[in-house]
C-alpha cells in the first residue's frame, strides 16, 4: 500500500506543474525559453532513455513469467506499437488550434505583466489586453487549451504511476521529466484565459485542473486494474504488468519524440536541445547504475 500511495504522490507532483508554467507567465518578467528548450530537452532525454533501457525491458521480463522469452517479446513489441497507436490517437483528436504544447510567445503574454504598466487596481489589464480582444471567443480557447491537456495528460499519468508503482526510483526520473514538460503547458492554458478574464486566479485553477487530469488517469487506471485484474492483495499478473510496461514505454517515447523535442528545438538557439537531451540520459543513466 506504501508504494501505491509513493506512486499518487509522484503522478500528483507531476501534474501540478502546470501551476508553475502559470507562476511563469504572471510573475516573470519575461519567459527564459533557453531554459524550457534544456528542460523539455532534459525531459525527452529522460523518458527516452528509460524506456529503451528500463521500462522496454521490464515489460519482456514481466511477460517472459507468463509466456516464455519467445512469445515474450512478440506480445512486448505488440504493446509498445500498441502505446504509440493509443497516444498517437488522443493527439490528433486534439484540434490543432488548441494544441497544448504551442507556447505563447514573449509578445503575447506581455499583457500578463501589465500591473506595473498602468492595469487598474482590480486587477484588469491594460490598453493592450484590451486591444488584444478578451472576448468569450478568446476565453473558449483557453478552456479547450485546458481541456486539451487534461485529454493529453490523462495516459501521461497511467505511464508516471505504472513505473513508479514497479519501482520509485524510475517513477521519481519519470515525474520529474513529465512535470518539465508540463511547465509549458501551463502557459498555454493561463494566457488565453487571463487575457479573457482578467483573473489571474482563475487562470491558475483553471491551469491546476488540468494537470490534476494525471492523477485523475493513474487513479481510474488502477481502479479498473484492481477490479478486473488483480488478486485479493492488490498484486497484479505479470502479462497485465508486461503489456502494460510496453505501453508506457510506447507512449513516453511517442511524447518525446512527436512533442519534447520540436518544441524544445522551437524554444531553444544552437545545441541548447541537444545538451538537454544528452544531459537527461546521463542522468538518468547515471541513478539507474547508483541504484542496481
Amino acid at each position: 500500500m506504501e508504494r501505491v500511495l509513493i506512486a499518487f504522490a509522484l503522478t500528483i507532483f507531476a501534474g501540478m506543474a502546470t501551476a508553475i508554467g502559470s507562476a511563469i507567465a504572471f510573475f516573470a518578467r519575461r519567459t527564459n525559453y533557453r531554459f524550457l528548450s534544456v528542460a523539455t530537452g532534459f525531459s525527452a532525454g529522460v523518458m527516452l532513455y528509460v524506456s529503451f533501457v528500463e521500462i522496454f525491458y521490464k515489460g519482456v521480463e514481466a511477460l517472459a513469467k507468463a509466456y516464455g522469452s519467445y512469445w515474450a517479446n512478440w506480445v512486448n513489441a505488440a504493446s509498445f506499437f500498441a502505446g504509440i497507436a493509443l497516444i498517437g490517437i488522443i493527439d490528433n483528436l486534439i484540434p490543432s488550434v488548441e494544441n497544448p504544447h504551442e507556447t505563447p510567445s514573449e509578445r503575447e503574454t506581455l499583457p500578463l505583466h501589465e500591473d506595473a504598466e498602468g492595469a487598474t487596481q482590480d486587477g484588469t489589464p491594460g490598453a493592450a489586453a484590451m486591444a488584444a480582444g478578451m472576448d468569450r471567443e478568446l476565453l473558449r480557447m483557453g478552456l479547450f487549451t485546458a481541456l486539451a491537456i487534461a485529454i493529453h495528460n490523462f495516459p501521461e499519468g497511467v505511464a508516471t504511476f505504472l513505473a513508479a508503482l514497479e519501482d520509485p526510483a524510475v517513477g521519481l526520473a519519470i515525474a520529474v521529466a513529465i512535470g518539465l514538460h508540463n511547465i509549458p503547458e501551463g502557459i498555454s492554458v493561463s494566457v488565453p484565459i487571463y487575457y479573457a478574464t482578467g483573473n489571474r486566479r482563475r487562470a491558475l485553477v483553471y491551469s491546476m485542473l488540468s494537470g490534476l487530469s494525471e492523477p485523475v488517469g493513474a487513479f481510474i487506471a488502477y481502479g479498473i486494474l484492481r477490479l478486473f485484474v488483480g488478486s485479493g492483495d492488490g498484486v497484479m499478473p505479470p502479462q497485465v504488468m508486461g503489456v502494460l510496461f510496453g505501453g508506457v514505454a510506447g507512449v513516453m517515447v511517442y511524447i518525446s519524440l512527436d512533442e519534447l523535442l520540436p518544441t524544445s528545438r522551437a524554444y531553444g538557439k544552437g545545441h541548447d536541445s541537444l545538451l538537454g537531451l544528452i544531459g537527461g540520459m546521463g542522468v538518468m543513466a547515471l541513478s539507474l547504475l547508483l541504484m542496481s
